[in-house]
Order: structure tokens, then sequence, then C-alpha cells
């Protein structure tokens, strides 16, 4: 069994000004190649913008761009018809940029700072007409449990064009969750925010967990913190030439 923790001082950092950024994979000035991509995931950003701050409009292919918020009021445009938003925090997104299409992110508010992650996941299938999907979950929703916000069977979480998903909890103090990860699957696991061992490696705000050749894992909140989870297939065929600009 394998968990491979990467510390919050190790994980990238940038600043423009107007935003913040911590890219935990290659993404692009930062190359770094024992942390390319992992399994179908191909970037995870912990992204910062100040009020009123707007990523301009800019082109991607054959990605499933996913968003959840983490903090503030996230905007978008695009131009294939999206709904512009905003969400507030804990709300996902979905846009499948699949035969290309431009897209924006933004701080929709003029006063308090914005923060979201964006997790880029390579599709199961080229060519894909875009379209975007989204959903608000409460912190109801996902205290003291994983809950799976975007899956490939679409309903009741936003679909993803690809065998993975994305899972987040709110743990109070002592509170504990277990999660089974299939044969030949990864899971990465960013703690947000607080304090929690998983399994016998303990992490804290900002640390990130590759885990792998294992059926599952526990983790324990030692005090209230906010968690992410992206599992994903280690091995896929990837549909065609993958055309991602980043």
């Amino acid at each position: 069994m394998t968990i491979t923790v990467r510390r919050d001082r190790d994980i990238f950092d940038t600043e423009g000004g107007w935003f913040r950024a911590r890219w935990h994979f290659s993404f692009d000035q930062y190359r770094d190649p024992e942390n390319d991509s992992f399994g179908a995931m191909r970037v995870f950003n912990d992204d910062r913008l100040i009020p009123g701050a707007v990523w301009p409009l800019h082109p991607h292919r054959d990605v499933e761009g996913l968003t959840y918020v983490v903090e503030g009021s996230f905007g978008h445009e695009d131009d294939v018809g999206g709904p512009p938003g905003p969400l507030p925090a804990g709300s996902v997104q979905r846009m499948t940029l699949g035969s290309g299409a431009l897209h924006s992110e933004r701080n929709a508010s003029p006063d308090e700072p914005m923060r979201f992650i964006q997790i880029w996941i390579l599709p199961n299938e080229g060519g894909l007409p875009p379209g975007v999907e989204q959903r608000v979950f409460t912190t109801e929703d996902r205290l003291n449990r994983w809950r799976k916000v975007i899956g490939p069977e679409g309903g009741d979480v936003v679909k993803v064009h690809q065998d993975a998903s994305v899972h987040v909890a709110r743990l109070e103090p002592d509170s504990e969750v277990t999660y089974d990860l299939g044969p030949g699957r990864g899971g990465y696991v960013y703690v947000i925010e607080g304090a929690v061992p998983i399994d016998a490696e303990e992490l804290s705000t900002g640390d990130a967990a590759k885990i792998t050749d294992q059926s599952g894992f526990r983790v324990r909140a030692r005090e209230t913190s906010e968690l992410i989870l992206v599992d994903v297939p280690l091995v896929f065929e990837p549909a065609g030439i993958w055309r991602g600009r980043i």
C-alpha cells in the first residue's frame, strides 16, 4: 500500500497581483516531471481571485474542466451559452471543452475574495460537444461524510465524461470517514483546511496525498476540517490526441 504525502510548502505557489494560485501538477511555466499528472487527472489548482478580478477568456480542447467553489462567489463566462452563475461556496461546475471552447473564471463579488479549486480530467472520448453543468451543494450535504458531487453517472451529481469522481467532506473534531478504492484506481486527497491523519499519515492545511495500491483508507479529523477527494483510474486510454492547452 502507498500513501505519498505532498506538503503544503512543496506545492508550487505563484502570484500575479489579482490572483494567487497553487499548482499541484505541471501547469503553464511550472514543470515538474514527478508531478505531471495523476492517472486521468491532469490539473489540480487551488486558485484565489481578489474582489472583482476576471481571468480573461481563453481556449481549451478535450478537457473536462471541474470547479469546486471553496469560498466567495464564483462567476463564469463562455462562448457556448453556459449559465454565468454566480455560484456560492460548496458548488461545483463541469465544463466540457471537447471540440473547443472559450471560458473565463471571475470573482463575482466586488468586495470579497474568492477561492476555487480547478481540476482537469481527461475525457473518455475526444471531440465532445462543449457544454456546462453546475449544481449547488450545502455544508450539511457534506457534514461528517464524503459527499460525491461529480461522477460519470450524472443524476444527483454533476456528470463527468470519464470513470472519475469528486467527493467533498466537512468533518467535525473526532469524526471519521472511510473510502473504498477499486482495483487500478488512485485517490488524491487535499486538505483545504484542518488537520487529519489518513491512515497513519498526518496531514494539515494545504497538504495533499496520493493514495495507490490499496483497497481504501480512513480519515479522522483532529479539528474541524474541509477535504476534497478525486478518485481516478490510474491506467486509461486517452481519447485521441489530447490537445488541452495549459
